[in-house]
This record gives C-alpha cells, sequence and structure tokens, in this order.
C-alpha cells in the first residue's frame, strides 16, 4: 500500500552503535535460573503498534524503531480493522480519527454506528476503502505524548504492508470488534484464515469468544496460537454475555478455544486506590496449571505506576517476571526497548552481581525519590540500594549547628508551614527566595520539633513521591550524618555541599564552613582514608578554604546549562576542583522536551584531568527527554556509554546502581537496547512546522563565571530577636514549651493565614 521510503536510515540515527549492522539484540544467554513461564523459555516482548510509545501507533516508524530497539524476538502487535472492501488495516481504535487525520482528510465522512451494544460516533474503516485511506496519515493518539511527529507523513498500513516492508520477527493480530465487523457483512475469520496462508501468524488474541471459537479447528496444529484478552472485570464479553470477571473463573472452558489469555496487569498485580500495590493474585499460578500462557497488558512507560515502583518501570517488569514465585509468559508494552532489557539485562541478577559499569553512584538528599530527603529513612533507603557516596547539603541553624537539608528554606523540605513558626515566612532578596522560613531562624532543637517532607519535583504533573512517606524520617545534624555514613560500611565516602557561606558568613554570623571542618574533624574523617571525603560548591571561594585538606577531593558545582567551557575557565577550575558537576542540560542540550544535540563539556574537562559528574537523574518520566524512550536506564546509559561520564547525582540510587549491574553492558556485542541513543535522533525525523520551539542558546562558562571574592570573615551574631534583614530570631521557651515568637510587621494577617495554610 505505501512505498517505503528512505526511512530506515533515518531511524538508525536514533541509536549510536558501531555494531548496527549487527542489529541485535541479544536474547536470554548463559543464564542458569529457570524462568517460571509455562514453556521454561523466556518471556516475550509484545510491541504494541510497534513502538507507540514515541511514534503513532501501528505506523511504519514504531513497528520499525520496535523491531530495532527490542529482543531479537520481538512480536509486534496489530489491532486489526477491515475496510470496505475487506482489506485488513492495522489501526488501534475502532474510530479512525482517534489515531488518523482522517477528519481533515474526508470533513463529512463521520457516522453512527452501534459498537458492542453502544450507539457510537466517528469515522470508521467499513466506510472507506484501502484506497479511500491512501491520503490518511496516523497521528498520536494519546495526548499526553508528543504530537511533533504528527506532521511527518505516516499513512495507515495493511497486515501485508507490516510484513513485508518492516519483516517484524513475529506478528501478533489482535481482533477487538469481530462482532461488529459481522454485522457490516465483513468476515474477519475469512480474513485471518486467508493472511495465515500467505504469512506466519504466531499470536491471534481477542475478546470475544464467539470469533477464537470459530477458528480454533483451523489452528490446532501450526505455528498459530490463539489467546483470548479479557477486558474490564464488569465488562460483558458478547458471545456468552457473561463478564470477564466470571470467565475468569472458568479457565478448563477457555483452554477448550485457547492456548492463552491476556490480561491486564491488575488482574495479577491488584493496586489499592492510593496506588500501591496489594498482594498478587493466583492468576498465573492457576492459568499454568491449567496449560494457558499468561501474556499481561497496559504497560507504558509514560503513565503513572505503583508506587512501590519508585517510578521505575524495569521494577514493575521484574515483579512480573522474575519474583521468585511465578512469571508471565509476556508482556504487552508501548516502550518495547524497556521489558527487553529488564529480560535480556536485569533479570535474575542481585545487589552483589559484577558491576560492568564502573561509575560513582552519588545520592540526591539520601535516596530522595523515596523517603524525604536528608533524613535517617533515606540515608538507610540509599545505602540499601547500593550508593557508592552519601550526601549531605549543609545548611546551619540559628544556633550554629550544621545539618543536613536540601534547602535553605524550610517550606521546601519541612511542614514548617503548617507549624508554630508559620509567622516567621519573610523574603530574602540575598538569596532571591520569597515567603520563605529559613534554617537560621530556628534553633536545631526547634528544627526537630518539625516534620520532615518529601520533595516533589513533578507535583504539577500530578507526579507525586511515595505519599505513605512524605512525612516519613527525622532530620539529622551533620555529626549524625557523619557517623552513620562512617558505620555503613559499603559506603565508600561522603559528599558534603556548602552553599550560601558568604551570604551565611556575613549576615547571619554563621561560619559554615568552619562548622564543617569542625565535624569532620571530631567525626573522624581527618585521620583516616577508608571513607573519601567530597566538599562540593558552586562557590571557588569556598572549595579554596578546604585546599589545604589535600584528602578532601573538592567538586565545582556548574549549577547553570551551559554550552561550552573555554579552556582558559577549566585551567582556573583546576585551581580550587579536582571534580566537576554538570547538569544534564550541559551535557545533552533540549528544546521542550527533546534532545537537541550534545556538547564537548565533559570530554574537555576530562582532558585536563577533571572528573565529572553529572546531575540529577531521576526516575519519573517526565525527568527524561523524550529521545531516552521515559527510560532511567536509557538516559543513564548514554551519558555513561556515549560521553564518558564518571559518576550520577541521583534521587533513586537503586537505579544507578542495578544499571551498573546490568548483564548486557558485558556482552561482547552490546544489543542495541543497551546501546546509547543519538543525539537529536528524533528531532531528524520531525517535519519542519513540527519542530519544537527554538530556545537561546545557552552560555560558555567563562573565568570570571567561576571567580569569587575571598570569603567574608564571620561577623559577631547580633543578639537582638529582629536582625533587621528580612530575619527573625526565636525568642525564649515559655513554661508550656511552645516558643514565643515574634511575627515579622510585614505580615499582613492574610498573608500569614496563606503560608499557615500552604504545604511544602
Amino acid at each position: 500500500m505505501w512505498k517505503v521510503r528512505s526511512v530506515l536510515g533515518l531511524l538508525s540515527l536514533l541509536l549510536l552503535s558501531a555494531s548496527v549492522g549487527l542489529a541485535a539484540a541479544q536474547g536470554s544467554r548463559g543464564r542458569s535460573s529457570k524462568w517460571q513461564t509455562l514453556s521454561g523459555d523466556a518471556p516475550l516482548v509484545i510491541a504494541r503498534g510497534g513502538f507507540s510509545g514515541i511514534f503513532p501507533d501501528s505506523s511504519f516508524y514504531a513497528y520499525s524503531l520496535a523491531v530495532q530497539t527490542s529482543l531479537t524476538n520481538v512480536h509486534v502487535w496489530c489491532d486489526v480493522q477491515l475496510t470496505k472492501d475487506g482489506a485488513g488495516i492495522c489501526f488501534p481504535d475502532i474510530r479512525l480519527e482517534n489515531s488518523s487525520d482522517i477528519d481533515n482528510v474526508y470533513k463529512n465522512g463521520r457516522n453512527t454506528y452501534v459498537v458492542n451494544g453502544v450507539s457510537t460516533q466517528g469515522w470508521f474503516s467499513v466506510d472507506f476503502t484501502l484506497n479511500d485511506l491512501a491520503p490518511v496519515n496516523l497521528k498520536q493518539r494519546i495526548f499526553t505524548r508528543a504530537p511533533n511527529f504528527d506532521g511527518t507523513p505516516m499513512q495507515i498500513l495493511t497486515v501485508d504492508d507490516v510484513v513485508s516492508q518492516v519483516k517484524p520477527p513475529a506478528l501478533w493480530l489482535n481482533i477487538p470488534h469481530d462482532a461488529f465487523f459481522s454485522q457490516h457483512n465483513l468476515s474477519m475469520r475469512s480474513f485471518i484464515l486467508s493472511v495465515s496462508r500467505r504469512v506466519i501468524v504466531n499470536y491471534v488474541s481477542s475478546p470475544e469468544v464467539g470469533f477464537l471459537r470459530s477458528i480454533v479447528s483451523r489452528f490446532r496444529t501450526g505455528p498459530t496460537k490463539l489467546v483470548f484478552q479479557f477486558l474490564g472485570p464488569d465488562d460483558v464479553e458478547p458471545t456468552t454475555n457473561s463478564t470477564y470477571g466470571t470467565l475468569l473463573n472458568n479457565l478448563t472452558f477457555i483452554k477448550t478455544f485457547a492456548s492463552g489469555i491476556l490480561v491486564p496487569k491488575y488482574y495479577i498485580w491488584p493496586v489499592d486506590n492510593s496506588q500501591y500495590l496489594l498482594n498478587y493474585t493466583s492468576l498465573v499460578v492457576d492459568a499454568h496449571a491449567a496449560g494457558l500462557e499468561v501474556f499481561a497488558s497496559n504497560f507504558a512507560n509514560d503513565a503513572p505506576l505503583a508506587y512501590d515502583y519508585s517510578y521505575d518501570p524495569v521494577v514493575e517488569y521484574l515483579n512480573f517476571i522474575d519474583n521468585g514465585k511465578f512469571s508471565v509468559d509476556g508482556v504487552l508494552s508501548d516502550f518495547p526497548i524497556t521489558p527487553s532489557e529488564t529480560i535480556d539485562c536485569f533479570s535474575h541478577i542481585g545487589k552483589n552481581d559484577t558491576v560492568q559499569a564502573n561509575i560513582l553512584v552519588i545520592s540526591s538528599e539520601g535516596a530522595s525519590g523515596d523517603y524525604p530527603g536528608c533524613t535517617d529513612k533515606a540515608y538507610q533507603k540509599a545505602v540499601s540500594d547500593g550508593v557508592d557516596i552519601l550526601d549531605c547539603p549543609v545548611q546551619m541553624t540559628n544556633d550554629g549547628v550544621p545539618i543536613c537539608l536540601g534547602s535553605i528554606n524550610l517550606r521546601d523540605r519541612t511542614d514548617v508551614a503548617q507549624s508554630d513558626f508559620s509567622n516567621l515566612a519573610t523574603d530574602n532578596p540575598d538569596l532571591n527566595i520569597q515567603n520563605g522560613i529559613f534554617t537560621y531562624n530556628l534553633t536545631w532543637s526547634q528544627i526537630q520539633t518539625l516534620k520532615p517532607a518529601i520533595s516533589n519535583p513533578y507535583s504539577n504533573y500530578s507526579l507525586f513521591r511515595n505519599p505513605r512517606s512524605r512525612n516519613d524520617g527525622n532530620l539529622m545534624s551533620l555529626a549524625d550524618f557523619l557517623a552513620f555514613a562512617n558505620n555503613a560500611s559499603s559506603v565508600s565516602g561522603v559528599l558534603i555541599t556548602i552553599e550560601n557561606a558568604a551570604y551565611l558568613a556575613q549576615k547571619q554570623g554563621l561560619g559554615v564552613t568552619d562548622a564543617v571542618v569542625d565535624a569532620l574533624s571530631k567525626a573522624g574523617y581527618n585521620n583516616q582514608t577508608t571513607k573519601k571525603v567530597m566538599i562540593r560548591s558552586s562557590d571557588s571561594a569556598v572549595l579554596l578554604k578546604f585546599k589545604s585538606s589535600s584528602n578532601y577531593e573538592l567538586v565545582y558545582l556548574v549549577d547553570n546549562d551551559v554550552r561550552d567551557i573555554l579552556n582558559s575557565t577549566i585551567l582556573e577550575i583546576k585551581k580550587f576542583a579536582s571534580s566537576v558537576v554538570l547538569s544534564k542540560g550541559s551535557v545533552f542540550p533540549t528544546d521542550d522536551a527533546f534532545v537537541t544535540g550534545e556538547t564537548n563539556v565533559v570530554p574537555k574537562l576530562q582532558a585536563f584531568n577533571l572528573t565529572v559528574y553529572v546531575q540529577y537523574f531521576r526516575n519519573e518520566f517526565v525527568a527524561q527527554p523524550w529521545d531516552f524512550f521515559s527510560d532511567a536506564y536509557v538516559e543513564i546509559n548514554t551519558h555513561v556509554s556515549y560521553m564518558g561520564i564518571n559518576g550520577v547525582v541521583t534521587d533513586f540510587p537503586a537505579t544507578a546502581a542495578k544499571y551498573r549491574r546490568n548483564r548486557c553492558l558485558g556482552y561482547k556485542e552490546v544489543p542495541l537496547y543497551m546501546t546509547p541513543v543519538q543525539p537529536a535522533g528524533l528531532i531528524s525525523l520531525m517535519a519542519p512546522k513540527f519542530l519544537p520551539p527554538a530556545e537561546a542558546p545557552n552560555p560558555v562558562l567563562t573565568e570570571n563565571d567561576v571567580t569569587e571574592p575571598p570569603l567574608p570573615p564571620v561577623v559577631e551574631k547580633a543578639p537582638t530577636a529582629n536582625t533587621g534583614n528580612g530575619t527573625t530570631a526565636p525568642g525564649p521557651t515559655p513554661p508550656n514549651g511552645q516558643p514565643t515568637l515574634l511575627a515579622s510587621t510585614i505580615l499582613s494577617s492574610i498573608g500569614v493565614l496563606l503560608a499557615a495554610l500552604l504545604i511544602c
């Protein structure tokens, strides 16, 4: 139907590999553990509409990318619809306007039909011949996904087109609406029997018992397997007039016409109303006992997961295929690269397996993706997850105690806005913070009365972190942190971050650098070589204060995205640091969540013998540009294998630790699903009008950007409650235990009320 243009050449830009010609994905190899599937073989990866998480569902691009980036035996999924002249097309919805521009091509083509007993309006394939559909192009049907490829011509494909043009390793045809097409004198049975004579159809599935029973006699022998698809448990199956939940209790009946079942994943691992996992059901074990394969559907990287998975789809897949009790026989995914890497690279490995990638895993406020940052819970989880370096961003309290907290503003990391200290909220133009309550406003004992609050950097996308534990754990002083890290035998070092040192010394009378030096000395870190000590700051003057401590690794933080760095700037950095932390945007710049290219900042720094770490790596799919397929492992791998960074700073240490132990990195021929992507590969496939809007280029880092004046001396702390610079020190504590607080005179009564209501 569609004459293929030179698209594969463009698609190959998506992946950087010297072995592109090898194309492939290695299957499960050299594994002694036995899979708990019905056959004992590795589970199948079924690409729903191809790589439909990125490209329009059932498009040539989607199918081609799925075949390129998945296991060698990937099964491509085609939802079959029939045209007016009986051609079978691959299309994800019975209403064509939901995934194509047919409503623009045929503005008067809308019709109304009864579908499964429901009157439905739309553009239907039964009203158009195959030739009529030639000018129609596919588009993205899920609004939360990037529409940037809607302007790239992608015509509707027939089943034969998919086979001849894509040449998939295996084919899965799904028949969702046999009864509807029968009402229009179109025989899905005849089509399936006809196509199976021309090509090998590995699986045929349908949610309609009548259809499968009508063809079972023709497929009892041969390569084609029949699978009964379950819809929602309360939905009614049209042939038996029973709910799918009822049919699930009669697996022996299903076995009479099918060799397997396809169920939504929540049939196996249900979740509660709070989006946490409940106990797994016995479905897989029961179905296997009945001789039925079990396939699970509804997997997508860019959809909210159960909180138990920490936004890591690999962990979710492992829960279905490698839980020690059962394994599904295959998964249906919009992002087939992820189950492919899960099966081949991450299954049946443990925390003590061989490290394949020599990168340092540095925490960001501990495991702050799972617990409130800088709490004992977050640090304990980070250690359990396999972190190398535990970090402590140091803040100072009013009584001069250095503590670990991710922000100088208590509103960002605690429930202070709901506490009796809420009336301390004020603006601080020196720190460019409005309506803040600062650590230097309260004593350490007062801060300890607050509850920590988990950080939710993507709450505007309604993505929240572990709500059940949003206030769990206890905040820690620097001394407590150092003692904890010292006792954690698996931790190789600590990273101490110091910011706002000049402000604290000059405006608050607090010497943060001296406090850190004192704490390290008292904790014995100056007299040992077991634990590495790293001091990080975006202020060169801070690092120069630690220059005499030759056993410390001094780390300069480039706190803005940059596109380049001058050699003279690097020579200046070497005067006060041996390592640099960059943002991800300084490595792979982006426009509107698409990678636009790469910089040479990392190799330039490394050429001058500077170690390079990159931050922040996060699991939430919105944290990754689309080029990384909403997959944290693809993102990490591209930074490590392509750009050669030395370490990652992450809110989710478990993900980075798992990445470096994945067995695929040790293969002689690394499969494409563990190969870095080509920067700007996706943008190269967009029509000009659909390119993301160009953003202003990032600046070049110059000597002036990294040179700071010496730290000022610590001024004597003013004894008055109101320091006159926008801060208010706490007053004495009355006998009832509640602190006596002086309300800031610049706060109106409305402001106080709002501050009390706001949630950090």
